[in-house]
C-alpha cells in the first residue's frame, strides 16, 4: 500500500509543471535520477537536481573525449 502511494506522489511530480524548466526536469526532492516525461508517450528524461546525474553524464562526456583522442 505505501509503495503504491509513493509511486502515486513520485508521478505527481515529474507530472507537475513547476519542476521542468523548459524540456529539462529539475526536481531535488524526487529521489530519482531518471523519471517519465511530462507526456508518459515521450519516453524518459533525467533529474538534472539530482547530483548522481552529473556523475553519469560527466563521465560519459570524458568516456567520449578520451575515445577520442586515442
Amino acid at each position: 500500500m505505501k509503495k503504491k502511494l509513493d509511486q502515486q506522489i513520485l508521478d505527481a511530480m515529474s507530472k507537475n509543471p513547476v519542476n521542468w524548466k523548459g524540456p529539462f526536469y529539475y526536481n531535488r526532492k524526487d529521489p530519482r535520477m531518471v523519471v517519465p516525461k511530462y507526456r508518459t508517450s515521450m519516453g524518459w528524461t533525467l533529474n538534472f537536481a539530482n547530483p548522481g546525474i552529473w556523475l553519469v553524464v560527466t563521465g560519459i562526456l570524458l568516456i567520449f573525449v578520451f575515445a577520442g583522442i586515442l
